[in-house]
């Protein structure tokens, strides 16, 4: 019986939390106990997941001849240049990175990113056919429609200064920075409304190949709450413990079953 709803999204960012045997430790766990998950094998979840930039080819072996994808948490806005530090999207496409997050809070603020280097970096992905994951989401917490305000004028300054995101693949990551490592993710009400908003700018907006997936301390028992507005989940922390990763990613699959039979 074909799915009845569209492909969810489960992406894991790694940071800079693990070593290169941690991290390698992790990818064979994954693909040990994700690679054949009905749930990946039948295309209904797509995964990926976001290491650090020395250790991607390192992972992307471990993933050969798997569905799993890899992907970097950052690009730079050129292709080539006298830029000392950055990562070309061009060699990151070479090596197999099918995503890139843009945006991300601490890029944001540790690094100083603005919207229009954001802009610029989205372009990068586009450009390299890379799916850029936007990370969007209000900086402090915001209960009134000036959250959704704040969200939406982010998206539009990522995505307006391209010619071509109405029809290529993009991710759009809601995450309230207030919520990024916090003891618990925002309320699945606000989860809720915000991802309702950030759907239909999309739409407004043209896009035709997007998802939007929630992130800031996801986790397990989160989808059930949530899964009526968004398209999948962007998780940290919590899943570096693999087995947190496989809980969610069976909560999908059982979501599944739930969205055929009704």
């Amino acid at each position: 019986m074909p799915l009845i709803r569209p492909k969810k999204i489960v992406g894991v960012s790694l940071k800079m939390y693990m070593d290169r045997e941690a991290t390698i430790a992790w990818a064979n766990e994954v693909k040990f106990r994700l690679a054949e998950h009905p749930a990946v094998v039948s295309d209904y979840l797509s995964i990926f997941v976001l290491p650090s930039f020395p250790l991607i080819n390192d992972v992307k072996s471990i993933f050969q001849g798997t569905k799993l994808n890899v992907g970097s948490q950052n690009l730079s806005h050129e292709d080539s240049g006298a830029l000392t530090g950055e990562v070309s999207p061009v060699v990151l496409k070479q090596l197999g990175c099918e995503f890139a997050a843009i945006g991300h809070y601490e890029r944001r603020t540790h690094f100083k990113e603005d919207e229009d280097e954001i802009a610029l970096k989205v372009n990068a992905a586009y450009r390299n056919e890379i799916t850029p994951v936007i990370c969007v989401g209000e900086a402090t917490y915001i209960d009134d429609e000036s959250a959704e305000l704040e969200t939406i004028a982010q998206i539009q300054s990522a995505l307006l200064a391209s010619s071509e995101y109405k029809d290529a693949p993009t991710v759009i990551a809601y995450e309230p920075s207030w919520a990024i490592g916090a003891e618990a993710p925002a309320s699945p009400d606000h989860i809720n409304r915000l991802c309702a908003a950030i759907h239909k700018e999309a739409i407004l907006l043209g896009l035709t190949k997007f998802r939007v997936i929630y992130g800031g301390s996801a986790g397990p028992g989160l989808l059930a709450a949530v899964s009526t507005n968004i398209d999948g989940l962007f998780l940290g922390r919590m899943a570096h413990e693999s087995e947190a990763l496989v809980e969610v990613v069976d909560e999908f699959w059982s979501e599944s079953h739930i969205s055929r039979v009704s």
